[in-house]
């Protein structure tokens, strides 16, 4: 598939989804006529060109694959019935019509975020609908094991069947609990574009960049919104370093060996900008607090007049008001930073869980804080350990490269 198909077909699918959606309860069934729909795609369009109207043809196309789907979920049920009663007989299947839907991404996010679902049930929804986020890549995020999330994502599949209406617009006091949901996706699509969780690309710059755009359109939405202000700025922060962080081969080059001479100036002065309108106004949530740390790395001028200290009080705060295990992961690796390589030793072994044991960027921190403690040898195996457990063949490559500097 050309670029051009790849970036209609990430645009569209959300919206075509949702146009299924809003005549079948069966979020397995729309799921898979819209990726049905993708394939038809990939072989017709660059023989025979983009359709002027992409969106209703896809939605057209995988109408055809859910109605035919639902005929042979009904043809099966009425062989099972005349097997069991042979005079039995059964009413025609209804089929789906389906129209062109002309809501944005945004409002198939918020719908998705539905009532009767838990807010890790919402989000993973979000990024397998919107976001077209793999299970292993949604588990990624969540740090949890893939099998774990497919269940959470099949229970949400399920709840949905079983609502009164699948995807119902957001009532005036559920929008919050709907936004942070809906904050959280965006945030972990772009997380998931900056350094991907598995294959032999460090970035997807299609992904970060849907997610900027998504984010630019809620914060056009929602300009007074002081944690929607921080995510965008948040995004902007790490896409401004996007061209620094690989080399012409594409391996990964840490935040301390970047060359700053290469990140987008006019774009952290935005981002900053947004921060210093929004943080004074409070409250201060988390999305404006990583933020403030990711400003402060964009404005030291070298990896070596980085200002940890503060880093670490931002990150104190982050923990106090969203706990979370990459929070303790980073606040333990600013104390070492801060406070030398033995005080962020010390907090990591407070920390250390089996959540954290099965994540390769704990072992990196450890081994991190281990070589510059001088213990080469166990920052040796710490290295080689996160190596084993990440799915990013870059990543892969620059831990085990580390692990053997003498």
């Amino acid at each position: 598939m050309t670029d051009d198909v790849g970036l209609i077909w990430r645009e569209q699918a959300p919206l075509v989804l949702t146009a299924l959606l809003r005549r079948s309860r069966d979020f397995d069934a729309c799921e898979d006529a819209v990726q049905d729909a993708l394939v038809d795609a990939a072989r017709s369009w660059p023989r025979s060109g983009v359709p002027d109207d992409p969106r209703a043809w896809l939605v057209r196309v995988a109408s055809r694959r859910l109605v035919d789907r639902h005929r042979a979920e009904a043809a099966r049920q009425r062989r099972e019935r005349v097997v069991v009663d042979p005079a039995a007989t059964a009413p025609a299947a209804d089929q789906p019509c389906v129209v062109v839907d002309h809501d944005d991404t945004l409002a198939l996010m918020l719908r998705c975020a539905h009532p009767d679902l838990t807010d890790a049930s919402r989000i993973a929804l979000i990024l397998r609908a919107v976001g077209g986020l793999s299970t292993a890549q949604i588990a990624a995020g969540f740090l949890v094991p893939e099998a774990t999330m497919a269940q959470r994502i099949s229970r949400a599949k399920a709840t949905l069947r079983q609502a009164d209406e699948p995807l119902p617009p957001a009532a005036p006091h559920d929008v919050a609990a709907r936004l942070d949901a809906v904050r959280t996706a965006l945030s972990l699509i772009f997380t998931e574009g900056h350094t991907t969780s598995g294959g032999d690309r460090l970035l997807d710059l299609d992904l970060a960049r849907e997610a900027i755009r998504l984010t630019e359109r809620l914060h056009r939405a929602l300009p007074d919104d002081g944690e929607t202000t921080g995510l965008l700025a948040l995004m902007l922060l790490g896409a401004a370093r996007f061209d620094a962080r690989s080399d012409e081969q594409g391996e990964l080059i840490p935040l301390e060996h970047q060359d700053r001479r290469r990140w987008d100036r006019a774009m952290i002065a935005r981002a900053v900008a947004m921060l210093e309108s929004t943080l004074p106004v409070g409250p201060v949530g988390p999305f404006q607090l990583q933020a403030a740390i990711a400003a402060v790395h964009a404005e030291s001028p070298t990896a070596e007049t980085t200002d940890w200290r503060q880093i670490t009080v931002l990150y104190r705060m982050l923990d106090r008001i969203a706990p979370s295990p990459p929070v303790a992961l980073n606040l333990a690796v600013a104390v070492g930073m801060a406070d030398g390589p033995q005080a962020g030793l010390e907090a990591l072994r407070r920390i250390e869980s089996p959540v954290l044991e099965r994540n390769h960027r704990f072992h990196a921190a450890r081994a991190h804080l281990l070589e510059r403690d001088g213990q080469r040898e166990p920052a040796r195996a710490a290295f080689l350990r996160a190596a084993e457990l990440t799915r990013s063949i870059p990543e892969q490559r620059y831990l085990r490269r580390r692990a053997e500097i003498r």
